[in-house]
């Protein structure tokens, strides 16, 4: 009886208990409709994004392979002054300290190598390695950055030979 007294009786309050469950089924539906239909338009796209995504970074990612590559090979290049037996690669901050002179045994100066390929820059802590090699001013010591050519560019030469 105590239910009685709130107004509604067993048979409205079951009706609006079916009336609520109705209405969260068909907002559900709707919703999942709405996000099936903008999944589908717009994956389309989504996808596109992605792959250009993935293959910008695997471009990246060969240049900055190739780079490295370079760089190490840079001592046998026509570009590289000095003999490769004097020669020590760091690869970080700076690709090599050279010793020129060292094989005969009578080192003369040491120079700080830095390798670039293309129209790559030196960063900001190798522009003030450089700066700081060139404002101590000591004789026998600098910094010298290498060009080396591109590998388009080296096979365009060795198609030319």
């Amino acid at each position: 009886m105590g239910r009685r007294g709130w107004g509604t009786s067993m048979g409205e309050l079951g009706l609006t208990w079916v009336a609520a469950v109705a209405v969260a089924l068909v907002a559900v539906v709707v919703g999942v409709a709405v996000y099936w239909i903008g999944y589908r338009a717009g994956s389309g796209r989504a996808s596109a994004k992605m792959e250009a995504g993935f293959r910008d970074r695997q471009r990246r990612s060969r240049l900055t392979l190739g780079g490295r590559f370079a760089e190490q090979l840079s001592p046998f290049f026509e570009e590289f002054r000095y003999d490769p037996t004097e020669a020590r690669f760091l690869g970080s901050p700076i690709d090599f300290v050279v010793f020129p002179g060292l094989a005969t045994g009578e080192p003369r100066e040491i120079v700080f190598v830095e390798v670039k390929r293309g129209r790559a820059r030196l960063d900001r802590g190798q522009r003030r390695l450089r700066d700081l090699v060139n404002a101590a001013g000591v004789e026998g010591i600098r910094f010298e950055t290498l060009r080396v050519m591109e590998p388009d560019r080296l096979d365009d030469d060795a198609d030319g030979q």
